[in-house]
């Protein structure tokens, strides 16, 4: 084995050993990791992009001229659109698999996201050393979350990528080359997040305190504008007869729903980034960041820029702080070491010992569960055993144990994209019989999916009561990681399926 090790280390140089190690966790999580994280990384982007190569426009973002008075949402299309793009390829190749589909966008991200570990080696070198850039690569490859975010489709992790690139060509060479393509980087990242403007604005402060001259500011401003107007002007345009309509709705809509969603306490991003990183390695990043304030500038600034906002803004939510994660973890790996060398003589060896290696065996436990762990699995794998159902009309689903608002059913793994009907303790089994007598018969569910254990025999039994003909199929059970945040915390929807047949 040891043999084995030097034999790589001879042969190849330690960036190409740390993108291998980053490569092949994430291509694990690309064969593995299925389903969503978050409501917003699948509903917001995968069911609007395949509905609209499907006709129909699941979230009613797009004009209608049957619906005159329909406005934007302020969702950015463009990273909804390039879904669009590669959907419409599939359906032009007879690709039709939502599985298989959902690995290839799975696999396309694993690699966009290389980019973080290469430009993340580039720029720690840059500042500080060899040694430092080997770590900083590592724990950008291959920290317990990363291959897990690498292939979602969350907008909050995919706008990194650009950042990172345009953040080494600003230090890699002052020239208008360098600086144009740095903003045209910086535009897509605010195409795909327009909350990464906060982080862009940090990088403008970091641009003033190097003193950069006037012509460079320009250019890089160019370039951004050049792929703003690109993105946001031209493509609203073309779809609501003005620009940056998207971008003003959503402005409009956070000044007047800033406190609607996850309104938490105000440390709620520390208490995240510090335990995300594994404490006490989290302490000693968070402190490597603070510490290089004036060393460098343009890794402080658009994370203490974007993080205090949103410690202001009003809506809180988990998925925001992903963005600023893996700069604060870059430049805290190159401050960290400044720290280590001025208290190491102050700190118990056997201490740092034991905490190294509690930090490396906590992350490779977590690593490993998170490459492989399959998020949501029931409801997409209830979806998907639909969709192979060679006689499925549509499905709806029984969630009665909720007082109206039924959870969601990911629609991309059915592929099918009428309305669907869910029972509540509002809309009741009685709502579903009278609904029964006015849907086409094309169109009229003949399968039901109950979420959720908890008084699963009375809710099949009331339903029963009305359909008479109805026959169990199968129980779909949640992943690992799911059974385990529902333990964890009752709140987590994520729950055992069962689904039965409606037969006429």
């Amino acid at each position: 084995m040891r043999n084995f090790i030097t034999q790589i280390q001879n042969k190849y140089t330690p960036l190409q050993i740390i993108l291998g190690a980053g490569i092949l966790f994430r291509l694990i999580a690309v064969i593995f990791s299925k389903g969503f994280g978050w409501f917003d990384d699948h509903f917001l982007i995968v069911e609007a992009a395949q509905s609209w190569v499907d006709g129909f426009d699941y979230n009613y973002w797009l004009p209608d001229p049957n619906f005159p008075d329909r406005q934007p949402q302020g969702h950015p299309l463009f990273y909804t659109g390039l879904h669009y793009l590669i959907f419409k390829c599939f359906a032009l190749t007879g690709i039709n698999d939502p599985q298989l589909k959902m690995t290839i966008v799975r696999l396309l991200h694993a690699l966009f996201s290389l980019t973080i570990i290469t430009y993340g080696y580039k720029i720690a070198e840059h500042y500080s050393n060899k040694k430092t850039a080997i770590y900083a690569a590592t724990f950008l490859s291959l920290y317990w979350f990363m291959p897990f975010l690498s292939v979602r489709n969350l907008a909050e992790f995919v706008c990194v990528p650009p950042l990172f690139i345009a953040t080494w060509l600003l230090i890699k060479e002052k020239n208008v080359r360098n600086y144009l393509f740095a903003g045209i980087w910086i535009g897509i990242a605010f195409s795909a997040r327009f909350q990464s403007l906060f982080y862009a604005t940090g990088i403008l402060i970091a641009l003033l305190i190097y003193r950069t001259e006037i012509k460079y500011l320009a250019t890089c401003a160019l370039g951004f504008l050049i792929t703003i107007l690109i993105t946001q002007g031209v493509v609203d345009y073309f779809i609501w007869g003005r620009g940056f309509a998207e971008f003003l709705a959503y402005v409009d809509y956070n000044l007047h729903n800033a406190e609607l969603y996850g309104n938490n306490i105000w440390h709620m991003y520390f208490d995240l980034i510090l335990g995300l990183l594994i404490p006490p390695l989290s302490f000693l990043l968070f402190g490597g960041w603070l510490i290089n304030w004036k060393k460098i500038p343009i890794l402080f600034w658009p994370v203490f820029v974007y993080l205090a906002f949103h410690i202001y803004f009003p809506n809180k939510q988990e998925r925001f702080v992903l963005t600023i994660l893996p700069t604060l973890i870059l430049s805290g790996a190159i401050g960290m070491f400044i720290i280590y060398e001025k208290y190491k003589t102050k700190v118990k060896p056997g201490l740092f010992k034991f905490s190294k290696w509690f930090v490396v065996t906590l992350n490779i436990i977590f690593l490993i569960i998170f490459s492989f762990t399959y998020s949501k699995k029931n409801r997409c794998e209830a979806m998907y055993f639909l969709y192979k159902q060679p006689d499925l009309r549509m499905a709806m689903v029984d969630d009665s144990n909720k007082d109206n608002d039924f959870t969601m059913p990911p629609l991309f793994y059915l592929g099918k994209w009428y309305s669907v009907y869910g029972i509540t303790k509002q809309f009741t089994p009685d709502s579903v019989v009278e609904k029964f007598k006015h849907i086409p018969a094309e169109m009229k569910p003949n399968y039901i999916v109950f979420w959720q254990a908890e008084n699963i025999e009375a809710r099949v039994d009331s339903f029963k009561k009305r359909f008479p003909n109805t026959t169990y199929v199968t129980t779909i059970e949640p992943g690992f990681i799911d059974k385990t945040l529902k333990w964890l915390n009752p709140i987590n929807d994520n729950q055992t399926t069962y689904i039965y047949k409606i037969n006429d």
